[in-house]
Protein backbone atom coordinates (compact mmCIF):
# COMPACT_ATOMS: atom_id res chain seq x y z
CA UNK A 1 0.00 0.00 0.00
CA UNK A 2 1.22 3.33 -1.20
CA UNK A 3 1.62 5.93 1.04
CA UNK A 4 0.73 9.45 -0.21
CA UNK A 5 3.67 12.16 1.21
CA UNK A 6 2.60 15.29 2.57
CA UNK A 7 3.22 17.45 -0.36
CA UNK A 8 1.12 14.69 -2.65
CA UNK A 9 -1.56 15.56 -0.16
CA UNK A 10 -1.87 19.03 -0.01
CA UNK A 11 -1.62 18.90 -4.18
CA UNK A 12 -4.65 16.83 -3.48
CA UNK A 13 -6.64 19.10 -1.72
CA UNK A 14 -6.00 22.12 -3.84
CA UNK A 15 -6.56 20.57 -7.12
CA UNK A 16 -10.29 20.96 -6.84
CA UNK A 17 -9.78 24.95 -6.22
CA UNK A 18 -7.36 25.07 -9.07
CA UNK A 19 -9.70 23.41 -11.37
CA UNK A 20 -12.63 25.67 -10.19
CA UNK A 21 -9.89 28.54 -11.02
CA UNK A 22 -9.17 26.92 -14.49
CA UNK A 23 -13.29 26.84 -15.13
CA UNK A 24 -13.51 30.52 -14.09
CA UNK A 25 -11.05 31.47 -16.21
CA UNK A 26 -12.52 29.21 -19.69
CA UNK A 27 -15.76 31.04 -18.83
CA UNK A 28 -14.12 34.61 -18.96
CA UNK A 29 -12.65 33.28 -21.98
CA UNK A 30 -16.11 31.87 -23.69
CA UNK A 31 -17.25 35.69 -23.19
CA UNK A 32 -14.17 37.07 -25.23
CA UNK A 33 -14.66 34.57 -27.78
CA UNK A 34 -18.40 34.90 -28.04
CA UNK A 35 -17.64 38.85 -28.72
CA UNK A 36 -15.12 38.08 -31.26
CA UNK A 37 -17.21 35.28 -33.06
CA UNK A 38 -19.74 38.02 -33.80
CA UNK A 39 -17.21 39.92 -35.07
CA UNK A 40 -14.33 37.93 -37.28
CA UNK A 41 -15.58 34.80 -36.67
CA UNK A 42 -15.58 31.69 -34.61
CA UNK A 43 -12.46 30.66 -37.50
CA UNK A 44 -10.24 33.59 -36.90
CA UNK A 45 -10.77 33.79 -33.43
CA UNK A 46 -9.38 30.46 -32.90
CA UNK A 47 -6.70 30.52 -35.25
CA UNK A 48 -5.36 33.91 -33.72
CA UNK A 49 -5.71 32.65 -30.51
CA UNK A 50 -4.10 29.56 -31.43
CA UNK A 51 -1.22 31.15 -33.41
CA UNK A 52 -0.49 33.57 -29.83
CA UNK A 53 -0.82 29.86 -27.85
CA UNK A 54 1.54 27.98 -29.64
CA UNK A 55 4.09 30.96 -29.65
CA UNK A 56 3.83 31.31 -25.77
CA UNK A 57 3.58 27.45 -25.36
CA UNK A 58 6.49 27.22 -27.22
CA UNK A 59 8.80 29.92 -25.36
CA UNK A 60 7.36 28.17 -21.99
CA UNK A 61 8.40 25.35 -23.75
CA UNK A 62 12.29 26.35 -24.45
CA UNK A 63 12.44 28.00 -21.27
CA UNK A 64 11.73 24.99 -19.28
CA UNK A 65 13.78 23.18 -21.72
CA UNK A 66 10.86 20.44 -21.77
CA UNK A 67 11.70 17.88 -24.80
CA UNK A 68 9.35 17.79 -27.55
CA UNK A 69 7.33 14.46 -26.53
CA UNK A 70 8.02 11.69 -29.44
CA UNK A 71 6.17 8.26 -29.81
CA UNK A 72 2.57 6.99 -28.24
CA UNK A 73 2.46 10.53 -26.43
CA UNK A 74 2.79 12.49 -29.57
CA UNK A 75 0.17 10.66 -31.03
CA UNK A 76 -2.25 10.97 -28.37
CA UNK A 77 -1.29 14.81 -28.11
CA UNK A 78 -2.53 14.96 -32.03
CA UNK A 79 -5.43 12.54 -31.36
CA UNK A 80 -6.49 15.23 -28.65
CA UNK A 81 -5.34 18.11 -30.55
CA UNK A 82 -7.91 17.17 -33.54
CA UNK A 83 -10.51 16.78 -30.99
CA UNK A 84 -10.45 20.09 -29.21
CA UNK A 85 -10.58 21.61 -32.95
CA UNK A 86 -13.40 20.31 -34.11
CA UNK A 87 -15.05 20.97 -30.65
CA UNK A 88 -13.97 24.49 -30.28
CA UNK A 89 -14.97 25.50 -33.62
CA UNK A 90 -18.75 24.18 -33.23
CA UNK A 91 -18.57 25.49 -30.17
CA UNK A 92 -17.47 29.17 -30.86
CA UNK A 93 -19.72 28.82 -33.96
CA UNK A 94 -22.47 28.15 -32.00
CA UNK A 95 -22.24 31.11 -29.24
CA UNK A 96 -22.46 33.04 -32.24
CA UNK A 97 -26.34 32.41 -32.24
CA UNK A 98 -27.44 31.16 -28.69
CA UNK A 99 -27.28 33.02 -25.40
CA UNK A 100 -24.11 31.75 -23.61
CA UNK A 101 -25.56 30.51 -20.61
CA UNK A 102 -28.01 28.70 -22.84
CA UNK A 103 -24.83 27.09 -24.81
CA UNK A 104 -23.26 26.23 -21.42
CA UNK A 105 -26.05 24.70 -20.47
CA UNK A 106 -26.51 22.09 -23.31
CA UNK A 107 -22.59 21.48 -23.16
CA UNK A 108 -23.30 20.06 -19.35
CA UNK A 109 -24.26 17.16 -21.42
CA UNK A 110 -20.60 16.22 -21.73
CA UNK A 111 -19.81 14.41 -18.89
CA UNK A 112 -22.42 11.86 -19.23
CA UNK A 113 -21.39 11.21 -22.56
CA UNK A 114 -18.12 10.88 -21.35
CA UNK A 115 -19.27 7.87 -19.31
CA UNK A 116 -20.61 6.02 -22.25
CA UNK A 117 -17.37 6.72 -24.15
CA UNK A 118 -15.01 5.01 -20.80
CA UNK A 119 -17.27 2.22 -21.08
CA UNK A 120 -16.65 1.99 -24.70
CA UNK A 121 -13.14 2.68 -25.08
CA UNK A 122 -12.08 1.14 -21.47
CA UNK A 123 -14.38 -1.60 -22.41
CA UNK A 124 -16.68 -1.31 -18.65
CA UNK A 125 -20.18 -2.31 -18.07
CA UNK A 126 -22.36 0.41 -18.11
CA UNK A 127 -24.89 -0.48 -15.03
CA UNK A 128 -28.51 0.85 -14.78
CA UNK A 129 -27.65 4.45 -12.94
CA UNK A 130 -25.69 5.23 -15.58
CA UNK A 131 -28.59 4.18 -18.48
CA UNK A 132 -31.19 6.13 -16.33
CA UNK A 133 -28.57 9.29 -15.86
CA UNK A 134 -28.39 9.58 -19.12
CA UNK A 135 -32.25 9.17 -20.10
CA UNK A 136 -32.45 11.95 -17.54
CA UNK A 137 -29.64 14.53 -19.50
CA UNK A 138 -31.94 14.28 -22.27
CA UNK A 139 -34.78 15.25 -20.24
CA UNK A 140 -32.64 18.07 -19.30
CA UNK A 141 -31.82 18.83 -22.90
CA UNK A 142 -35.27 18.62 -23.98
CA UNK A 143 -36.16 21.17 -21.30
CA UNK A 144 -33.65 23.73 -22.17
CA UNK A 145 -34.56 23.02 -25.39
CA UNK A 146 -38.25 23.72 -25.44
CA UNK A 147 -38.26 27.34 -25.20
CA UNK A 148 -36.82 27.58 -28.35
CA UNK A 149 -40.06 24.89 -30.17
CA UNK A 150 -42.61 26.80 -27.98
CA UNK A 151 -43.78 29.35 -30.39
CA UNK A 152 -40.15 31.00 -30.36
CA UNK A 153 -38.63 28.68 -33.33
CA UNK A 154 -35.75 30.26 -34.77
CA UNK A 155 -33.78 28.45 -37.11
CA UNK A 156 -29.77 29.50 -36.02
CA UNK A 157 -30.53 29.42 -32.46
CA UNK A 158 -31.75 25.61 -33.08
CA UNK A 159 -28.49 25.11 -35.49
CA UNK A 160 -26.49 26.83 -32.52
CA UNK A 161 -27.93 24.31 -30.58
CA UNK A 162 -26.85 21.05 -32.58
CA UNK A 163 -23.63 22.43 -32.39
CA UNK A 164 -23.23 22.86 -29.06
CA UNK A 165 -24.60 18.98 -28.74
CA UNK A 166 -21.49 18.05 -31.12
CA UNK A 167 -19.21 20.36 -29.33
CA UNK A 168 -20.43 18.33 -25.97
CA UNK A 169 -19.79 15.09 -27.30
CA UNK A 170 -16.00 16.20 -28.66
CA UNK A 171 -15.56 17.63 -25.03
CA UNK A 172 -16.40 13.93 -23.43
CA UNK A 173 -14.08 12.41 -25.55
CA UNK A 174 -11.45 15.49 -24.54
CA UNK A 175 -12.07 14.43 -20.62
CA UNK A 176 -10.75 10.89 -21.21
CA UNK A 177 -7.77 11.85 -23.38
CA UNK A 178 -7.08 14.55 -20.97
CA UNK A 179 -6.89 12.18 -18.05
CA UNK A 180 -5.03 9.71 -19.73
CA UNK A 181 -2.52 12.64 -21.18
CA UNK A 182 -1.89 14.30 -18.21
CA UNK A 183 -0.75 11.51 -16.42
CA UNK A 184 2.24 11.64 -19.35
CA UNK A 185 2.64 15.13 -20.23
CA UNK A 186 3.10 18.10 -18.10
CA UNK A 187 0.81 21.01 -18.06
CA UNK A 188 3.12 22.96 -20.54
CA UNK A 189 3.26 19.96 -22.93
CA UNK A 190 -0.25 19.79 -23.31
CA UNK A 191 -0.70 23.66 -23.72
CA UNK A 192 1.97 23.89 -26.39
CA UNK A 193 0.94 20.76 -28.27
CA UNK A 194 -2.86 21.72 -28.33
CA UNK A 195 -2.18 24.96 -29.75
CA UNK A 196 0.15 23.69 -32.01
CA UNK A 197 -1.64 20.96 -33.24
CA UNK A 198 -5.13 23.62 -34.03
CA UNK A 199 -2.26 25.91 -35.80
CA UNK A 200 -1.57 23.33 -38.04
CA UNK A 201 -4.94 21.94 -38.53
CA UNK A 202 -6.43 25.83 -38.92
CA UNK A 203 -3.67 27.19 -41.67
CA UNK A 204 -4.23 25.64 -44.66
CA UNK A 205 -8.16 27.10 -44.51
CA UNK A 206 -6.88 30.78 -43.89
CA UNK A 207 -6.59 31.65 -47.49
CA UNK A 208 -10.89 31.17 -47.84
CA UNK A 209 -11.72 32.04 -44.21
CA UNK A 210 -9.24 34.04 -41.87
CA UNK A 211 -10.66 37.44 -41.45
CA UNK A 212 -8.64 40.52 -40.00
CA UNK A 213 -9.40 41.98 -36.62
CA UNK A 214 -10.39 45.24 -35.52
CA UNK A 215 -7.99 46.92 -33.30
CA UNK A 216 -9.80 46.73 -30.35
CA UNK A 217 -10.68 43.00 -30.90
CA UNK A 218 -7.18 42.85 -30.41
CA UNK A 219 -7.95 43.01 -26.89
CA UNK A 220 -10.45 40.70 -27.08
CA UNK A 221 -7.65 37.81 -29.02
CA UNK A 222 -4.80 38.68 -26.40
CA UNK A 223 -7.47 38.34 -23.19
CA UNK A 224 -8.72 35.12 -24.69
CA UNK A 225 -5.48 33.62 -25.38
CA UNK A 226 -4.02 34.59 -21.86
CA UNK A 227 -6.92 33.12 -20.55
CA UNK A 228 -7.40 29.63 -22.27
CA UNK A 229 -3.37 29.39 -21.74
CA UNK A 230 -4.15 29.71 -17.38
CA UNK A 231 -7.02 27.56 -17.72
CA UNK A 232 -5.06 24.80 -19.71
CA UNK A 233 -2.47 25.10 -17.29
CA UNK A 234 -4.93 25.04 -14.24
CA UNK A 235 -6.49 21.61 -15.18
CA UNK A 236 -3.97 19.98 -16.38
CA UNK A 237 -2.61 20.18 -13.00
CA UNK A 238 -5.64 19.28 -11.07
CA UNK A 239 -6.30 16.72 -13.45
CA UNK A 240 -3.09 15.07 -12.73
CA UNK A 241 -3.53 15.38 -8.74
CA UNK A 242 -7.03 14.44 -8.63
CA UNK A 243 -9.27 11.80 -9.61
CA UNK A 244 -11.51 13.01 -12.44
CA UNK A 245 -14.99 11.95 -10.81
CA UNK A 246 -14.17 14.92 -8.20
CA UNK A 247 -12.86 17.29 -10.67
CA UNK A 248 -15.73 16.95 -13.18
CA UNK A 249 -18.84 18.10 -11.07
CA UNK A 250 -16.98 21.34 -10.81
CA UNK A 251 -17.44 21.79 -14.06
CA UNK A 252 -20.99 22.75 -13.66
CA UNK A 253 -19.77 26.60 -11.90
CA UNK A 254 -19.31 27.51 -15.42
CA UNK A 255 -23.47 28.17 -15.68
CA UNK A 256 -23.00 30.52 -13.11
CA UNK A 257 -20.08 32.42 -14.66
CA UNK A 258 -22.04 31.83 -18.16
CA UNK A 259 -24.89 33.67 -16.90
CA UNK A 260 -23.60 36.49 -15.26
CA UNK A 261 -20.96 37.24 -18.26
CA UNK A 262 -23.61 36.95 -20.48
CA UNK A 263 -26.27 39.52 -18.79
CA UNK A 264 -23.13 41.62 -17.96
CA UNK A 265 -21.48 41.94 -21.47
CA UNK A 266 -24.15 40.68 -24.13
CA UNK A 267 -27.75 41.95 -22.57
CA UNK A 268 -28.56 38.18 -22.53
CA UNK A 269 -31.42 37.38 -20.13
CA UNK A 270 -31.97 34.26 -18.17
CA UNK A 271 -34.79 31.93 -18.63
CA UNK A 272 -36.08 29.76 -15.97
CA UNK A 273 -36.46 27.07 -18.80
CA UNK A 274 -32.70 27.27 -18.85
CA UNK A 275 -32.06 27.24 -15.71
CA UNK A 276 -34.49 24.01 -15.07
CA UNK A 277 -32.71 21.95 -17.87
CA UNK A 278 -29.37 22.66 -16.49
CA UNK A 279 -30.45 21.71 -13.50
CA UNK A 280 -31.66 18.50 -14.43
CA UNK A 281 -28.39 17.78 -16.43
CA UNK A 282 -26.16 18.50 -13.56
CA UNK A 283 -28.19 16.10 -11.09
CA UNK A 284 -28.14 13.43 -14.31
CA UNK A 285 -24.20 14.18 -14.40
CA UNK A 286 -24.35 13.55 -10.46
CA UNK A 287 -26.13 10.38 -10.37
CA UNK A 288 -23.88 9.02 -12.98
CA UNK A 289 -20.44 10.41 -11.09
CA UNK A 290 -21.46 8.42 -7.80
CA UNK A 291 -19.14 5.97 -7.23
CA UNK A 292 -17.67 6.24 -10.06
CA UNK A 293 -13.94 5.82 -8.69
CA UNK A 294 -13.31 2.45 -10.25
CA UNK A 295 -13.68 3.76 -13.86
CA UNK A 296 -11.66 6.69 -13.19
CA UNK A 297 -8.69 4.12 -11.69
CA UNK A 298 -9.21 2.12 -14.86
CA UNK A 299 -8.36 5.51 -16.83
CA UNK A 300 -5.22 6.13 -14.93
CA UNK A 301 -3.98 2.40 -15.71
CA UNK A 302 -5.02 2.47 -19.55
CA UNK A 303 -2.38 5.79 -19.51
CA UNK A 304 0.08 4.12 -17.82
Amino acid sequence: MTIASPGEGRAALLAPFVCLAGVASFSVMDAAMKGLALGVGAYSALFFRSLIGAALGGAAMAATRTPLPRGSVLALHIRRGVVISGMSWTFFASLALLPLAEAIALSFIAPIIALYLAALLLKERVGRRAIWSALLGLVGVGIVLSGRLNGHYDEKALLGAVGVLISAMLFAYNLVLQRQLAQRAGAIEMSFCQNGVMLCLFAPLAPLLLGWPEPQEWKLVLLATGLVVASQLCLAWAYARAPAARLIPLEYSAFVWAALLGWLVFGERLSLLVVAGAGVIVLACLLAARGRIRPVAAIEAGAA
